[in-house]
């Protein structure tokens, strides 16, 4: 690449440009609840409300980067208003009486429905730090402490939180050890408790031991007790984008320890491992799931791209490129940019297509649902401004 500081300078003006006058502004019109407080997620195409169904998860999640926008890019008050209009919804509405919280509700924020999870917590939890960040306000920093506290008894107390597989099935999933990484050092930010380091390091000496399989060259997304290979199409599944968001924490964790070579190694591997798995070399993209056998996955969206996997690769390919300074990672964060900005914006309502086909093209175009809204696209904007003007510094 000829000249590496202009190329980081205009993509840092694209990532601000497209959050504040594209991003953030469709979901403050369309999705902000101002009457009842938090966001809806379920818009169509042009901002068209389609169900009122409130994702817990996403209440979390819209919150945080509300703040995290706040914090990093421009000092908005109406950015640090949602957040804090969406947390207070979050306390009044979404946490049941044990203390575990639910995944939807209704627009006034009844509950409809539980499941076995603990990621509405994790995002509101992040979401609570993040705030106290932006706001001062040190009672949410505790807030985000307590929460923290609260995953810990339901994920290590039997019972509490249902089983996914029956008693005599013994098996351990990714996501849970990856999203800890993530949730312990957003709070860390605010408030330095000991075991929340202790959880980073516990997370990813288990990635290591027992998700990280170098006969596939892939980080497994479930594995035995132990990490045992099960040889079955769940055992064998590999979700690139999911592994390459564990990649950047991971780096974003080695950063705060001078670049620790252990855990650039660590993550430096999953990251290269899962981009041979995830890139579509036909017709670009990251893909959605790969067999690590390379039998044909069970899931029929297997081929599809996704709007998430797609940014989690821009943040992990930039976060690369400073700590190792190889220009290698700097081409790939092209190559996944300049696709992704190809297919996914919707240039004539706004913001982003959240589902693709294989070839590219929009499966449907509606810019949200319980599962996709205002999180990983800001998320992977702020994150990429924050990062090229480091570098560029």
């Amino acid at each position: 690449m000829e000249n590496i500081n202009e190329y980081l300078s205009q993509w840092a003006d694209v990532y601000r440009q497209d959050l504040t006058t594209n991003i953030m502004p469709f979901w403050l019109k369309y999705g902000l609840d101002r009457v009842n407080g938090g966001v809806y997620t379920c818009v169509d195409r042009d901002g068209t409300l389609i169900d009122s169904t409130k994702s817990v998860w996403f209440q979390g999640r819209f919150a945080f980067v509300c703040a995290y926008a706040y914090n990093k890019v421009e000092k908005n008050p109406e950015w640090l208003a949602a957040a804090k209009s969406t947390i207070d919804f979050i306390e009044q509405h979404c946490i049941d009486t044990d203390g575990h919280m639910f995944f939807e509700v209704t627009a006034t924020g009844e509950p409809i429905r539980k499941r076995r999870y603990v990621f509405s917590e994790t995002f509101a939890a992040i979401a609570m730090s993040e705030y106290s960040l932006a706001s001062g306000d040190k009672s949410y920093a505790e807030k985000a402490l307590k929460m923290y506290h609260n995953i810990q008894r339901l994920i290590s107390t039997p019972g509490l939180l249902p089983s996914k597989y029956c008693e005599n099935v013994h098996m351990q999933g990714h996501s849970l050890t990856m999203i800890l990484i993530n949730t312990a050092s957003r709070i860390r930010e605010v408030i330095d408790a000991p075991d929340l380091t202790e959880q980073i390091d516990k997370s990813v000496a288990k990635l290591r031991k027992d998700f990280m399989h170098p006969e596939f060259n892939a980080l497994l997304e479930t594995v035995g007790p132990n990490g045992e290979f099960i040889d079955t199409i769940n055992g064998r599944l590999i979700n690139p984008g999911h592994c390459i968001e564990t990649a950047w924490f991971i780096l974003e964790e080695a950063k705060l320890r001078d670049w620790d070579k252990e855990l650039v190694d660590t993550a430096l591997t999953i990251l290269d491992w899962s981009w041979k798995w995830g890139w579509d070399k036909t017709y670009g993209g990251i893909t959605n799931f790969r067999d690590c056998k390379n039998y044909s996955p069970q899931d029929y969206a297997h081929d599809m791209k996704f709007w998430w996997p797609q940014c989690e690769a821009i943040i992990a390919t930039l976060y690369a490129y400073e700590a190792t300074k190889d220009e290698k990672y700097l081409d790939m964060h092209k190559q996944i940019s300049d696709w992704t900005y190809t297919h996914f914006p919707d240039k004539e309502y706004g913001e982003w297509y959240g589902y693709l086909h294989m070839d590219g093209s929009v499966s449907q175009p509606a810019k949200g649902n319980l599962f996709k809204g205002p999180f990983h696209i800001p998320r992977m904007m702020v994150k990429c401004y924050d990062l090229c003007n480091e570098i560029l510094k």
